[in-house]
């Protein structure tokens, strides 16, 4: 989700009115949401980074790999009939197309296909 501040500013590197505050979207307590994080560009480790990304935030990476469909946008597709946890993930990475397609012989909840336009976090900086 994100918020824009009507008024004020005043963060770092923002001009007053723009700045834009994100929560941290997590996947529920309790609930384990399988997901299979697809590479659909040319980027080297992006689904990589997206894992680490996705595994800070609670859900459970259960495959990585390449696709050789290429893509721009992110898409998020629901593989167990629950939209809701397609839909979380896809506003975990900041959005994203998300569709259902349904596929019981998968042990997975999410698919992911990692488009062009999906840019990964900064790394932190540990000291």
């Amino acid at each position: 989700m994100i918020a824009r501040r009507a008024s004020g500013g005043g963060e770092r590197g923002t001009t007053p009115g723009t700045s834009i505050l994100r929560r941290e979207v997590r996947a529920p307590a309790g609930v384990r949401i399988r997901v299979q994080v697809l590479n659909a560009t040319r980027t080297r480790g992006l689904a990589r980074r997206a894992t680490f990304f996705l595994r800070d935030r609670g859900f459970d990476v259960v495959e990585v790999g390449t696709t050789p469909d290429s893509s721009d946008a992110v898409i998020v597709l629901d593989r167990s009939g629950h939209p809701e946890w397609a839909r979380l993930v896809a506003d975990a990475l900041g959005g994203g197309r998300v569709e259902s397609r349904p596929d019981s012989s998968r042990y997975l909840d999410v698919t992911v296909l990692l488009g062009a336009s999906w840019r990964p976090p900064p790394k932190p900086l540990y000291p």
